[in-house]
């Protein structure tokens, strides 16, 4: 009887972290899309500035951000990007710097994947469909891309861990 409830205990302890971790990616998906479209004036184009980038740095807390950090990118560039490339080549950026933001081994440098995939994918993608010079828009992109994950995303991240609300992992 006290194995039984052992294992009982240890089931619904995995079933409510796997219910959880679910539920933070699906938060993360609709808050990443919520303030992309809200802020669909400044999010789209070859000069953006996509604040809800600044959420790219939780992979480095939370590996379930990776899909919910992509889900989110492919609402947000159906709700009001460039179509099927863009939700194709914008999810396949985030989701490429998401996998290497999980690994790193500070936060600056976990800030620094969203900005090199999306400058040169997002650069490139916009070069091809819009037809506007490669050069200028990796960079505007990437500049973009590194305010909102530098002047927007890594001083959220500080304030949220010394606050104890998001706590690196080992």
């Amino acid at each position: 009887m006290i194995l039984f409830l052992s294992n009982f205990f240890k089931e619904r302890t995995i079933i409510h972290t796997y219910i959880k971790k679910i539920a933070r990616s699906a938060l993360i998906a609709a808050l990443y899309t919520a303030l992309t479209v809200a802020l669909a004036p400044i999010s789209y184009g070859p000069v953006q500035f996509r604040v809800s980038e600044a959420l790219t740095l939780l992979p480095f807390y939370f590996p379930e951000a990776v899909p919910g950090l992509t889900i989110g990118c492919v609402l947000s560039n159906f709700l009001g990007g460039y179509g099927l490339p863009d939700m194709v080549f914008g999810s396949l950026a985030t989701l490429l710097a998401a996998l290497l933001t999980m690994k790193s081994k500070n936060i600056f440098i976990a800030a620094f994947w969203p900005v090199i995939f999306n400058a040169v994918i997002i650069g490139l993608m916009l070069h091809v469909l819009i037809e506007v010079p490669l050069i200028a828009t990796v960079i505007y992109v990437g500049l973009g891309e590194a305010g909102a994950c530098y002047l927007v995303g890594v001083p959220l991240m500080k304030i949220l861990e010394k606050r104890k609300i998001i706590v690196k992992s080992a």
